[in-house]
């Protein structure tokens, strides 16, 4: 982290992402309502709550989806309430999935070196000959090396496990050098054996990053997460780590008394 960084992140309270009183109306329904976010820099941080809690509207808030109705975002200290989702991105806050136009009839390492590119500010030049974007091989390479998908490097996405597709959509995310992730449900439709390859590379590719993620697992939550954030009718219900949020009889109440709930936490 330079110099400038450091002083920013110190004036936001070691906060790689904030937000103060943030809301939003829908013609008259409130899907989000004045929440009070901190996400600590190096935190793998997890927004969980029953359905209709507001989780997805506030990641659309927080990645430029969608346009508060009140309220402030500042990430590393800097607002960013006004600013467009390349914009962000572009400063190291990156939603993974969000370029998760991986494409089918691309194999994995073509996909990768579609991101590079995005990366460098040549996105979406088909049309130059394959061979111009050779020197892009060697860091998709590591790319895929580092999600566990070297050997997949010249399969098609299509023909790829889907546990295997969410790997790349990290390593797509990961080719635009994210300071800060935000992963929307990451394990969604998997089996065990995916949902613990995936949680692995969740732990390993937080290192050095901050991690925001919606998940509705709560065994993956237990062992991956530093804080938790609760959510309930759109507004924060509690917060803390996973013991004293798991205790909470306002959350069990509103979130794990289902049976659903109960026997994810007994799994956890």
């Amino acid at each position: 982290m330079s110099a400038d960084e450091a002083r920013e992140t110190a004036a936001s309270g070691n906060f790689a992402l904030e937000t103060r009183g943030l809301t939003k109306e829908f013609r008259g329904f409130t899907a989000v309502d004045d929440v009070n976010l901190q996400v600590q820099e190096g935190h793998i941080h997890a927004l969980i709550g029953p359905n209709g809690a507001g989780k997805t509207t506030v990641f659309n808030l927080l990645t430029k989806f969608l346009p508060p109705t009140r309220g402030e975002i500042l990430y590393r200290g800097k607002p960013i309430t006004s600013m467009k989702s390349n914009q962000i991105a572009r400063m190291g806050l990156v939603r993974s999935f969000q370029i998760s136009a991986v494409f089918a009839h691309m194999t994995a390492l073509e996909n990768v070196r579609v991101a590079l590119q995005r990366e460098l500010g040549t996105s979406f030049h088909f049309w130059k000959s394959e061979k111009s974007l050779d020197h892009l091989n060697e860091r998709a390479m590591e790319l895929l090396d580092e999600v566990g998908l070297a050997e997949y490097a010249d399969t098609l996405t299509v023909e790829m496990p889907y546990g295997r597709k969410r790997a790349l959509e990290v390593a797509t995310t990961l080719a635009l050098e994210p300071k800060m992730m935000l992963l929307d449900e990451p394990t969604q439709g998997m089996g065990a054996e995916d949902v613990d390859r995936i949680v692995e590379l969740i732990r390993r590719v937080s290192k050095g990053r901050t991690v925001l993620m919606v998940e509705h697992n709560l065994s993956v939550v237990s062992r991956l997460c530093d804080r938790i954030t609760v959510l309930a009718r759109g507004s924060v219900l509690a917060e803390g780590d996973y013991e004293s949020v798991s205790s909470n009889p306002l959350v069990r109440e509103a979130y794990m008394g289902s049976e659903e709930a109960e026997e994810e936490e007994a799994q956890a």
